[in-house]
């Protein structure tokens, strides 16, 4: 089911306060850290919050938008859904872990995984 507005802002703005509580942490219990010790961490924490932007954004993405009719890409013809599965998927802000339908052509034998 798709998250309404506040729903994702509320998981969001929660997710950004416990990234910043953790690094106000480290930084208050780290002695003298260097420029390139807060970038790390900096860096890091960034990561952390685009991945979970992205993950909230995503929720509920293919039950507002289903799948219709996934056709092989190979031979045309129907794909059967195989139901749920878990991928790890590597995006330009980071590692996702995503559940989506995957679709398998018993004829050409081969899977898909579409982004919905």
């Amino acid at each position: 089911m798709k998250h309404t507005r506040e729903q994702i802002k509320a998981e969001l703005l929660k997710q950004y306060e416990e990234e910043l509580d953790r690094i106000m942490t480290w930084e208050e219990n780290t002695a003298r850290p260097t420029l390139n010790q807060i970038e790390e961490q900096v860096l890091a924490t960034r990561k952390r919050i685009s991945e979970g932007m992205l993950r909230e954004l995503l929720k509920g993405q293919e039950s507002q938008r289903p799948v219709e009719a996934i056709q092989c890409p190979q031979c045309g013809q129907a794909m059967e859904d195989k139901g749920k599965e878990m991928r790890l998927v590597e995006t330009r802000a980071g590692s996702l872990r995503i559940e989506r339908n995957r679709y398998y052509c018993a004829q050409c034998k081969i899977g898909i995984f579409p982004p919905g």
